[in-house]
This record gives structure tokens, sequence and C-alpha cells, in this order.
């Protein structure tokens, strides 16, 4: 019993520093949910890459770039196009870092099993929304831009404004689909795609159809800026574009 205790102590004293080495050593990545799914599905890929194992933050973009403006530490950031730019031109990501990912359109999702809505033509869509007795989207989400200016060149904002159920977060929007609270729900394919409660309807047509692009990059003031950069590469190799599109997503050619 003795040499067993004496080994566990000696196995606790091995292990542990090792532990508290793997935690501390971890890449920092913030990341927008609308890259969540190819990032999570990628994370094994990724982490051989780094060469250090991936502690993950999902969030809004905008939610993300809130947190670094106020101070929050960070290896890599993946988040939208616009905000990388803003980023960078602030200093707190390294402009050489910087690398084009994928792609997603933005499109509606309604609870599986319903009736999908047309959403081929101008009238299908403005029909869609007036007919949907709720629906909801994230406030400060990619894709909020968009389907505002949509609605607008609809002449139809007021009367979704009226029963419109802003959400902090794309679980909070899906959760209210899937239990019938809100008949659709504007997203990004790639936030949609990966929800099994919910049915991706599809993108809005021309001229209403949009995307959201994404980048990734290095923290300026990150410790492991080679890991940072291995990271970023490997999530725009050409070996993922499968990947990316079983996600709803396209690469940049």
């Amino acid at each position: 019993m003795r040499r067993l205790l004496v080994l566990g102590a000696l196995t606790a004293l091995i292990v542990s520093p090792w532990l508290a080495h793997a935690q501390t050593n971890a890449l920092r990545v913030l990341c927008s949910n609308g890259m969540r799914a190819v990032v999570e599905e990628l994370k094994p890929q990724l982490e051989r890459a780094a060469g250090q194992p991936l502690t993950i933050e999902y969030g809004t973009s905008a939610g993300v770039r809130q947190k670094i403006e106020s101070g929050a530490q960070f290896d890599v950031a993946v988040l939208t196009v616009e905000v990388i730019d803003a980023l960078a031109k602030g200093g707190k990501v390294a402009p050489d870092s910087i690398g084009a990912l994928g792609r997603s359109p933005v499109g509606v999702g309604v609870r599986a099993g319903a009736a999908l809505p047309d959403l081929e033509t101008a009238e299908g869509v403005k029909k869609a929304f007036l007919d949907a007795k709720s629906v909801t989207w994230v406030g400060a989400g990619a894709a909020r831009a968009q389907v505002d200016k949509m609605l607008a060149s609809l002449g139809i904002a007021d009367a979704v404004a009226a029963k419109l159920a802003l959400v902090q977060s794309v679980e909070e929007g899906i959760d209210r689909v899937a239990d019938g609270k809100s008949d659709l729900t504007v997203m990004l394919a790639s936030e949609i795609l990966p929800a099994p409660s919910l049915k991706y309807a599809g993108a809005f047509p021309a001229p209403y159809k949009g995307y959201v692009s994404f980048a990734g990059a290095a923290g300026a003031s990150s410790h492991a800026r080679a890991a940072a950069d291995r990271f970023v590469a490997a999530l725009h190799a050409p070996t993922t574009i499968n990947t990316y599109a079983a996600k709803g997503m396209e690469l940049p050619h």
C-alpha cells in the first residue's frame, strides 16, 4: 500500500506540471459564430498544425471585437473581414498575418419538419416574412445589416419589426424557432445547417442575395505568433474545401 501511495504521489508530481503547461500553453482563439461549424470540424487538424492545444471562445464578430478592444488577451481572431480590418487598423491584430477564409450566404431557417417558404423571388420572400407570426435573428449578428436593407427595399420593414424578436446569440434564435416561438430566423447558412432542429430554407434571390466573408489573424501582442500563423494557414488550406462546403460555406478562389 505504501509503495502504491508513493507511486501515486510521484505520478502526480510528474503529470500535474505537464497538465498545467498544456493548459497555459494553449493557443487562445476568439471566433465568430459563423465559422464555428468549420473550426469545430477541423479542430484536430488545427491543433496539429499549430502544435498546441486550442482554447476557443465563440460569439458574434461585433461582440468579440468589443472584447478585444476592451483588452481581452488572444492569439488568433477569426471574424468577419470588416472586423478583422478594423482590428488591424487599431493595432489589435498583425496586418501581415491576415488570411482570407470562407464566406457564407445569408439565408432563412425554419423548424425541422415545417413547410419551406418560397425564397426564389422577391414576392416569395415578401410573402414568407409577412405570413410569419414571429421572426427572429441576432441583433448584433453579421447578417443584420443585410436583412435590414432587404426588408426596407421590399417595403415591409415596419410590418416585420412589429413581430421581430431580437436575440443575443445564435443559440437563442435557433431555440426560438425550434420551440415554435418564431416561424423563421435569418442567419448565415453556416449557422443554420449544423442545427438539427432547423431546416435551411435557402438564401435570398438576386438582388438581395448576400454573403458574409471571414478572415483570420494573429493577435498583435501574441507570444505564439508562429503557432497562430500555422493555425490560420491550416484553416484556409485547399484540403479544407469539402469541410467548408458541408457547413454551407465557400473558400475564396
